[in-house]
C-alpha cells in the first residue's frame, strides 16, 4: 500500500537544517540519506506497524510516499482521506513548516543584534522529528551529554528495540531493506531497565524512557493527540502551558526536555531554550559578551516572543559546530 503526497515549499527554503537533522547519525540505522539526489529514505511506525517514508524534493516542492504493509489497510474512502491528511500533516511537521518562520523575520528583522543573523539565515526552518514521541526520547536521550553521545545511544535504542520493514516493501525499495523502524513507546516498554543499562543509558535516562514510554501506553501522555490539535491550528499558549505541565510532572523531565520536545515534536516556535549550552554561547558571541547564564539568556531571548525556540535554531546554525 502506498500513499502520495506533495506539499509546496516557501521560496526561500533552507536544507541546511533538515540534512543536517536526519543526517545526524554516518551509520543511518533508522533513516538513509541521499543529499545528491535529493531523497530521503525513513523507516517508522504508522499506526503500529513498520513503514518506509521517501521524500525526494527540488527547490520548490517535496514529494513524498509512504509504502505500508496492505495487510493494515482499511480500505473506505473515509479512512483513506483521513490516512492522506495525517500524512500531509506528517510532511509539513518534518519540513517545520507548521508555523511560518517568515514572521521573525519581518518582526525583528531590524534587531541590532539578531537581525543581521536572520538575514544571513534567511529560509530557515526547524526540521521536526516524525511523532512527538521520538522527539521527546531523543531530548531525554540528549539531556546533558554531547551530540555524538546522544547519536550513539539513540542508535543502539534503533537496533534494541526498532522493527524490520515488510519483506514486500523492503523488495520494493531494495535501498532501504535495511533500515529498523524507529521504535514507539510499545516497542520500548518491551525493553527491561537492565537492557537499557547495557546499551549505555544512565539509570536516569532508562527511568525517564521507561517511565515516558508507559505513560504514552496508558494514556497519561496522549503525545498524538496533541499533534493532531496543534496540526488542526488548536494550539495556542495556554494549551502549550497545559501540554508542558503535564510533562514536567513526569520525573526526569525539565524544562530543557520540555521545551526541546515542542519544537521538535510539535514546531511550536516558543519554547524557551536559555538552558542550553550551545544557545548561550550563540548569545554571548552574537553580542559579542562572555557567555551568559541560563537566567541571562532567558531574559535576552524573552524580548523576541513568541518566536524564542525559532532563535533558537538561528543561534545553533549561527555556530560551526553540530547542534542539536
Amino acid at each position: 500500500m502506498q500513499i502520495e503526497c506533495q506539499q509546496s515549499l516557501p521560496q526561500p527554503y533552507r536544507w541546511h537544517e533538515f540534512l543536517a537533522f536526519h543526517g545526524r547519525d554516518v551509520q543511518q540505522r533508522s533513516e538513509l540519506l541521499q543529499p545528491q539526489s535529493r531523497r530521503l529514505f525513513k523507516a517508522l511506525i504508522w499506526h503500529g506497524q513498520p513503514a518506509l517514508l521517501v521524500l525526494q524534493w527540488d527547490e520548490r516542492q517535496v514529494q513524498a510516499r509512504l509504502h505500508w504493509p496492505e495487510s493494515v489497510v482499511q480500505d473506505t474512502d473515509a479512512h483513506s482521506q483521513h490516512q492522506h491528511q495525517q500524512f500531509q500533516a506528517l510532511l509539513q511537521r518534518m519540513l517545520g513548516l507548521t508555523w511560518p518562520p517568515s514572521a521573525l523575520l519581518q518582526a525583528h528583522g531590524r534587531h541590532a543584534e539578531l537581525g543581521p543573523l536572520l538575514d544571513r539565515q534567511r529560509g530557515l526552518h526547524v526540521p521536526a522529528s516524525h511523532t512527538p514521541f521520538e522527539a521527546l526520547s531523543w531530548a531525554i536521550m540528549g539531556q546533558q551529554i554531547s551530540v555524538a553521545v546522544a547519536v550513539s545511544l539513540r542508535r543502539k535504542l534503533i537496533e534494541a528495540a526498532g522493527l524490520p520493514l515488510d519483506a514486500l516493501i523492503q523488495q520494493q525499495v531494495p535501498e532501504a531493506a535495511h533500515l529498523l523502524a524507529y521504535p514507539d513507546a510499545e516497542q520500548v516498554i518491551q525493553l527491561s531497565m537492565d537492557q537499557l543499562r547495557a546499551l549505555s543509558f544512565s539509570q536516569a535516562k532508562a527511568q525517564t524512557l521507561l517511565s515516558v514510554a508507559r505513560a504514552v501506553q496508558e494514556g497519561l501522555l496522549p503525545l498524538d493527540d496533541w499533534a493532531q490539535q496543534s496540526a488542526q491550528g488548536l494550539w495556542n499558549g495556554q494549551t502549550v502551558e497545559v501540554v508542558a505541565q503535564q510533562l514536567l510532572a513526569m520525573k526526569g523531565i525539565g524544562p530543557w526536555t520540555v521545551n526541546y520536545c515542542l519544537l521538535r515534536g510539535y514546531g511550536w516556535p516558543d519554547g524557551s531554550l536559555h538552558g542550553d549550552v550551545a544557545v548561550r554561547r550563540a548569545i554571548g558571541l552574537l553580542t559579542c559578551t562572555d557567555k551568559p547564564d541560563a537566567r541571562a539568556a532567558s531574559d535576552w531571548l524573552e524580548q523576541f516572543k513568541p518566536w524564542r525556540a525559532l532563535v533558537a535554531a538561528h543561534l545553533w546554525a549561527s555556530l560551526a559546530d553540530k547542534s542539536y
